[in-house]
């Protein structure tokens, strides 16, 4: 006998509904709505991303093929195209917003457990943007080159858990730079990030705020060497240095000793020339630091591949809003199920095996822990049994012919 619902509607069970009812009423977000409620919508989108829906046509025809199964979910009839897009379309995105920091503080907790790679007690994150190309004729609002269209995600993700604690969408003409002195730090966090964050005021406000940083020097930098460090004989360090920028201007915009540690990259073959305002570390644990800023384009890469952040099912800037914010829950929710599994799983795997099993009725942890075992049988309706209009006497009859014979 089943005695759970199917693994859709245990997914959607992770998000608090008395929470959600709260941002509802915060944002106001079911004024006019005329009976299509903010949790049908939520469902609806959410659907979108773990079922890879194309269109707001695939998204209403795969839960009206479902009309049996989604009255557990909270639904009392599939959406109809032109509610859903007009719900995308006026329906305000920061509720989504919202929900997922509730989310991204509910389970962080949970999953931080894990043993950390580096001794420093030092909070690590890794910031970084990646840019989603528009077509600029679909998407008018968002022209980023004269005939190119685009918007950026800007991430911080915390390497407890290699979880986004913060995410900002910007058009896609503003600078990198520009986000990140809008990002909310802690003092005494370690903040690593690519080459196209350098900006010497930026690198003195953190320094006042005693917060710490890991990056690419630029090639062009001017700057003196107050002081050289001891490298190891042994190793791919080549050079450990105190510097001071002396370019025209720099040193106005920066007044800080900084610190420069050059690594010899086998992969590459190259020199790698960091830059950070941090003394105490040992070089190679800044050059460990920098490596590990891979996984946030690790996470970047995931999204876009497994979820639906390239492609969408509206055009209007509220609409494209919505699907990002619902994607980053989305992505919250399978890195949760994925650290509550004792499966081998690759993420990639989770997300496809649970998108061709979303209606299946199984128990969520077990199916987590052995996705291969045998599910039980569904239940059956009585109306099931009962014959379609104008077969019933040509069943019976092909019935007792094959008794007779």
């Amino acid at each position: 006998m089943v005695r759970c619902g199917s693994l859709f509607s245990q997914v959607l069970s992770l998000v608090d509904r008395m929470t959600f009812h709260k941002l509802v009423l915060e944002h106001d977000t079911e004024r006019c709505t005329k009976g299509y409620s903010s949790w049908a919508h939520f469902v609806a989108m959410l659907f979108c991303q773990l079922a890879q829906a194309k269109s707001i046509r695939e998204i209403c025809g795969g839960l009206a093929c479902c009309v049996g199964k989604i009255r557990h979910l909270g639904l009392v009839d599939f959406p109809r195209k032109s509610t859903l897009a007009y719900a995308n379309a006026h329906r305000p995105w920061e509720m989504y917003r919202d929900l997922f920091y509730h989310l991204l503080d509910r389970y962080r907790g949970g999953m931080t457990g894990k043993k950390r790679k580096f001794r420093f007690k030092n909070k690590l994150l890794s910031l970084d943007s990646s840019t989603i190309s528009l077509c600029l004729s679909m998407f008018p609002w968002a022209q980023f080159r004269r005939t190119k269209g685009a918007v950026k995600l800007h991430l911080l993700l915390d390497h407890d858990g290699y979880l986004p604690t913060y995410a900002y969408i910007s058009n896609g003409k503003r600078h990198d730079v520009t986000v990140a002195r809008k990002v909310p730090l802690t003092k005494g966090s370690i903040v690593t990030m690519d080459k196209g964050y350098n900006d010497y005021s930026l690198f003195s406000s953190w320094t006042d705020a005693g917060i710490y940083f890991v990056t690419r020097m630029k090639d062009n930098a001017v700057y003196e060497v107050m002081r050289e460090r001891e490298v190891p004989v042994y190793g791919n360090l080549i050079a450990d240095q105190h510097i001071a920028f002396a370019g025209v201007g720099a040193w106005q915009k920066c007044p800080h000793i900084l610190r420069r540690v050059v690594v010899w990259d086998e992969a590459h073959n190259e020199e790698l020339v960091l830059l950070t305002n941090h003394f105490s570390l040992a070089a190679s644990t800044i050059s460990a630091i920098y490596k590990d800023r891979w996984e946030i384009e690790i996470f970047f890469k995931t999204l876009k591949q497994n979820l639906k952040v390239k492609t969408f099912v509206g055009t209007s800037e509220n609409a494209l809003y919505i699907q990002i914010w619902t994607a980053l829950i989305a992505m919250l929710v399978i890195k949760y199920l994925h650290h509550l599994s004792t499966f081998s799983w690759s993420l990639s795997n989770l997300v496809s095996l649970l998108r061709w099993n979303l209606f299946t009725y199984r128990d969520l942890r077990q199916w987590l822990d052995d996705p291969y075992e045998t599910p039980p049988a569904e239940p059956v309706l009585v109306q099931d049994f009962l014959p379609l209009p104008g077969l019933g006497q040509q069943v019976c009859n092909i019935g007792s012919r094959s008794t007779r014979s």
